[in-house]
């Protein structure tokens, strides 16, 4: 059988590669990829990205199931398209991924629902905004209402930066500059009709992700990704700088209560409202040090940089449980997992998350022989392009390395071994990922 993987980055690597593995499966195709897709065994790059071009590519190759990587097609609509043209695709609709595509929708729906979350309001009116954050104070969290690549969230630790940030995202006439120093420098430059401020939790974040097939519900295994850019958790906020998996600090007793608080009502909230969700279901969770957990927000999608670590650690058939998942029987389903942790660092283009430079040539071991690298061990490309006969960045985060090792701390040794032999100008790279599962008592 034939799959098309939708997306272009580390995540859709991801995908396609453990994808291409599967007994039943003949191609992997991913439109449009990148460099590493395009040099996998079994895969191959299609340059297409509107949806009709994706449907009639569908259509004419005989596709058994396209699988969408990112939240942009969800939320313009692409399942339902396919669906009302015959196709099988996992992912949720239009309006279920309103859950991601509108912050003001998700926040509004866990109220209804009694799912954990912070205190908030949503404005629409600057000056209301302004005058709401000099009442609360700081620190305070400020978001764009919509999509904004994981870049639209403003943790404002003092009352200057929540004040920039709302002018960023609303007001109409700002006189405020485009340099707004570490803490704005990553947030989308595009005006958002509506902001959503929030008061600041305290404690640990998690990444808690599912497959749902309208009804059963299947947990993947835990990680827990690191989304500021420099180590230590500082300077702005990214679409994520590194993974790893298992995630220690959700301990039994907590996933059994996100599953419970969280992920169910959000599921059976859904069908409540007559939009039944299928598809990824990502939960970023804050769990404070009593073990309390509240919901930071929900993506239509898996994460990345979490995927990368996560399929690594997949050994069952992907094909096999996505199938399920599309026929409605999840419960069917058992998973299997490599008993070793999986960790991934991220290599960032230089002024990532600003506005990335492209063009610098990457070198360094398995980048374009992709078949040579240890079975320990997969670089999965993200912003990479071929030009020249070189592989060079083509965006912000550029590179995934991800590595099994029999602890988290052993992955990470080895994740960083490879991550040193890579090389590219202007390279950007935590040097902790990781370091927060050091602390968790087992």
């Amino acid at each position: 059988m034939k799959i098309l993987v939708i997306g272009s980055g580390g995540r859709e690597h991801a995908l396609a590669w453990r994808l291409a593995q599967g007994a039943r499966v003949q191609k992997v195709y991913v439109a449009p990829g990148n460099a590493g897709t395009g040099r996998e065994e079994g895969v191959e790059n299609v340059a297409l990205t509107s949806i009709p071009e994706l449907i009639a590519f569908a259509q004419r190759e005989h596709i058994h199931l396209t699988v969408v990587g990112p939240e942009a097609p969800l939320a313009a609509g692409i399942v339902d398209s396919f669906r009302a043209a015959g196709l099988k695709i996992f992912g949720p609709t239009q309006a279920a991924a309103q859950l991601e595509s509108s912050k003001d929708f998700a926040k509004a729906f866990m109220q209804r629902h009694n799912i954990p979350t912070a205190a908030y309001q949503t404005f629409s009116d600057a000056a209301l905004a302004h005058e709401y954050v000099n009442t609360h104070g700081a620190p305070i969290v400020i978001k764009a209402d919509g999509l904004a690549a994981g870049k639209g969230v403003v943790v404002a630790m003092n009352l200057e930066e929540a004040h920039h940030a709302i002018d960023m995202m609303l007001a109409k006439n700002t006189s405020v500059g485009n340099k707004l120093g570490d803490a704005l420098s990553g947030v989308d430059q595009k005006e958002s009709s509506k902001v959503v401020i929030e008061e600041f939790l305290e404690g640990e974040e998690a990444s808690f992700i599912v497959l749902v097939d309208g009804k059963n519900i299947l947990p993947l295994a835990t990680s827990q990704d690191h989304k500021r850019l420099h180590d230590g958790d500082l300077g702005p906020n990214t679409g994520g700088m590194g993974a790893y998996s298992p995630a220690p600090i959700v301990t039994p007793s907590i996933h059994a209560g996100i599953m419970r608080e969280i992920i169910q009502p959000a599921v059976q909230g859904m069908e409540k409202e007559g939009c039944t969700y299928t598809g990824f279901l990502y939960a970023g969770v804050m769990i404070d040090p009593q073990g309390n957990v509240k919901t930071l927000e929900f993506n239509c999608r898996m994460g990345d940089p979490e995927t990368q670590p996560i399929l690594l650690r997949l050994k069952s058939d992907l094909m096999e449980i996505l199938n399920h998942a599309v026929h409605g029987t999840l419960n069917k389903v058992e998973p299997q997992w490599d008993r070793r942790a999986a960790l991934g660092v991220v290599l960032a283009a230089a002024n990532y998350p600003g506005t990335p430079r492209t063009g610098d040539v990457i070198s360094g071991a398995g980048i374009a022989d992709l078949g040579k690298q240890p079975e320990d061990v997969h670089v999965f490309h993200a912003a990479t392009a071929e030009r020249d006969g070189n592989i060079v960045t083509n965006g912000g985060r550029v590179l995934c390395v991800t590595a099994l090792g029999d602890s988290v701390k052993m992955a990470q040794r080895r994740a960083y071994q490879i991550a040193d032999t890579i090389h590219f100008e202007g390279c950007q790279m935590r040097r902790d990922i990781g370091y927060r599962a050091f602390a968790v008592k087992k």
